[in-house]
């Protein structure tokens, strides 16, 4: 079940120009850049595509043109979450979610739920979604864990099909392995962290920096999938040290600054975030240009 959802989901980013418009070309560069490169779904309208800045009209622009720009016609999947569990589901009444194969929904953060208020918030989202449920735990962004108990609780619905693990505790991850159903989509939200997760049964990951090195990112996922973890291992190596430079300055700014030295996108982004600091252009253009030299491309 919902196999199109292994490997690499590319999460991408919002490119925009510099008076701060949606940019649709650089979009269309980037969806070709992450499918050449070999990323098997595309997800929109998460963190990295800056889902808090943009508007309600912009969201369904930016979907209507992935949708009608889809080179490799790829799975889609959404971002739609919140700590109002009612107003997530009007939302989701009020959205024209044709081509999206999945909602990825964040637990909700700032209200500091306990873990019955996040499985009831869950439950009444899975019960009411038009389109199968991924869970994303991010503690980091929303201040509270879902344990691995309300995971796996959470996974018994028959609506809700996997979970986006960004809480960094590979421990808490083998939990869910340990006790997932067989079906239940265990994806690394931590592109470092995502071949250890293959070792013990993870389905792949929704990745940041598949958008700026698809190619070498790609490689190092769908052989740790193979089992080849030798080869996964080589290619991580080769992209720690542009990850650690990544989120120095908040996330997509590094990324979008690795976009930018591609040629694919400018690295505009919207307040409160910044462009990225002289120093860390410098910083990853150094580092980028060692592994293009290392790797080839």
């Amino acid at each position: 079940m919902f196999n199109q959802l292994k490997g690499v989901g590319a999460a991408l980013v919002t490119p925009f120009t510099k008076n701060g418009d949606v940019d649709f070309d650089g979009l269309g560069r980037l969806l070709k850049h992450t499918a050449d490169g070999g990323v098997d779904y595309y997800v929109v309208h998460g963190t990295t595509g800056e889902s808090v800045t943009t508007t309600a009209k912009e969201k369904a622009a930016i979907l209507r043109y992935i949708r009608e720009n889809n080179p490799k016609k790829l799975p889609v999947v959404y971002g739609l979450g919140g700590n109002n569990t009612y107003g997530v589901i009007e939302e989701m009444k009020n959205l024209d979610l044709e081509g999206v194969d999945a909602i990825l929904s964040v637990s909700p953060a700032y209200s500091l739920p306990t873990q019955e208020g996040i499985y009831q918030h869950y439950k009444a989202i899975a019960d009411a979604a038009p389109r199968p449920v991924i869970l994303y735990n991010v503690p980091g962004r929303t201040s509270k864990n879902i344990c691995a108990e309300t995971t796996l609780r959470l996974a018994e619905h028959e609506n809700i099909i996997g979970t986006k693990e960004a809480c960094k505790d590979l421990t808490q991850s083998m939990e869910i392995a340990s006790g997932k159903p067989a079906d239940f989509l265990l994806i690394s939200g931590d592109d470092m962290l995502t071949v250890p997760m293959l070792s013990f049964g993870g389905a792949g990951v929704i990745s940041v920096l598949a958008n700026g090195l698809p190619s070498l990112f790609c490689k190092m996922v769908h052989e740790g999938l193979k089992g080849n973890y030798p080869e996964a291992s080589n290619a991580l190596f080769k992209i720690l040290k542009v990850n650690n430079l990544l989120y120095c300055e908040g996330n997509p700014v590094g990324i979008k600054q690795v976009l930018e030295e591609a040629g694919i996108c400018e690295s505009h982004v919207r307040l409160p975030l910044v462009k990225a600091s002289n120093k860390l252009c410098d910083d990853l253009k150094a580092v980028l240009t060692e592994v293009i030299q290392i790797n080839g491309k």
